[in-house]
């Protein structure tokens, strides 16, 4: 039987090779203190953890979880307690790197103190919550672009020579770039006053770089597309989501179709795949065992079993 060999693993000639990597990426979980619900009427608890237990059902044993902000809704101590205490048994369990991201709704002092045991000195606002994890020769850059008091997103100075000081020595694997403004357009007219600002500068830096795919949330929608020749993939919202259907004019929100993405990270690619967080029940499809005949077979075999059309049903 003929074999590739990939970094991420040895796969059948016929089949797709294993990620290297694979990131679990969650956004926009706006949990509130005292298990309050949001609006009145979503448990943001219960979307969390449906979404971890369909990660954990799917047996896949992600590298890392990314959660690109807005992980509370007012900043408050209790509610990062709550998510943290939900995230980090499972990211045990399945041996992740859990990488918080800061969102608008999130306060920094706050967020650092709960999610990183971390006093900060001075202003809370004078320290940006950049952050460098380096899982098994991919490195993953959790970037501060909220603005201390506002809804849209920027970047300053100093936070773009650091990132470019971070950037300067190529990761083994490359990089992925995770923050809650994405860089990206929206056909929602009213999200655009809460954009990230200073786009161009932060192009500037990317140019050239080894940031192989972008991360972000904050638009509560599920969306793809390019900046600076760079793959930005923005996860939806577990609490949440935007109505891309509503008038032009209008900005609402429904309490469906929440997700979460898997990123996949190949030698020579990589991959955004989103999983709906809402329980759905199976109408078919093929077992495990299915799937280890197919890898047990060369590829012309494999081509014949599984790619082959079966005859047409003649007429009578």
């Amino acid at each position: 039987m003929a074999l590739r060999s990939y970094s991420g693993g040895v796969t059948a000639a016929g089949l797709s090779p294993t990620p290297g990597f694979t990131i679990a990426h969650l956004s926009d979980t706006h949990f509130l203190g005292g298990s309050a619900k949001w609006g009145g009427v979503i448990d943001t608890d219960s979307q969390v953890e449906s979404a971890l237990r369909q990660l954990k059902r799917s047996g896949r044993r992600p590298d890392a979880i990314v959660l690109t902000g807005d992980l509370t809704d007012l900043g408050e101590p209790d509610a990062y307690a709550r998510l943290r205490a939900l995230v980090e048994p499972v990211a045990d369990e399945l041996g992740a790197e859990i990488v918080w991201v800061m969102g608008n709704h999130d306060e920094r002092g706050v967020y650092s103190r709960q999610l990183f045991d971390q006093e900060l000195p001075g202003r809370d606002e004078d320290h940006p919550q950049d952050r460098v994890y380096d899982v098994r020769g991919l490195r993953i850059i959790a970037f501060d672009s909220t603005v201390p008091g506002y809804h849209h997103g920027d970047i300053d100075e100093a936070q773009l020579r650091w990132l470019a000081e971070v950037l300067a020595e190529p990761a083994p694997h490359g990089t992925l770039l995770a923050l809650h403004h994405p860089p990206l357009e929206t056909p929602l007219e009213l999200m655009n006053i809460l954009q990230l600002r200073h786009r161009d500068e932060l192009a500037e830096v990317l140019r050239g770089s080894d940031v192989r795919a972008i991360l972000g949330g904050h638009f509560h929608y599920s969306t793809f597309g390019l900046f600076s020749g760079i793959p930005v993939s923005v996860a939806s919202a577990t609490c949440t989501t935007m109505d891309l259907g509503a008038p032009r004019d209008e900005l609402r929100q429904i309490d469906a179709l929440r997700s979460f993405s898997l990123v996949h990270v190949y030698p020579d690619g990589i991959t955004h795949s989103t999983v709906p967080v809402d329980e759905y029940a199976p109408l078919g499809g093929f077992g495990a065992d299915v799937l280890a005949r197919i890898e047990a077979m060369t590829p012309d075999e494999q081509l014949e079993a599984f790619s082959r059309k079966a005859p047409p049903a003649e007429t009578p």
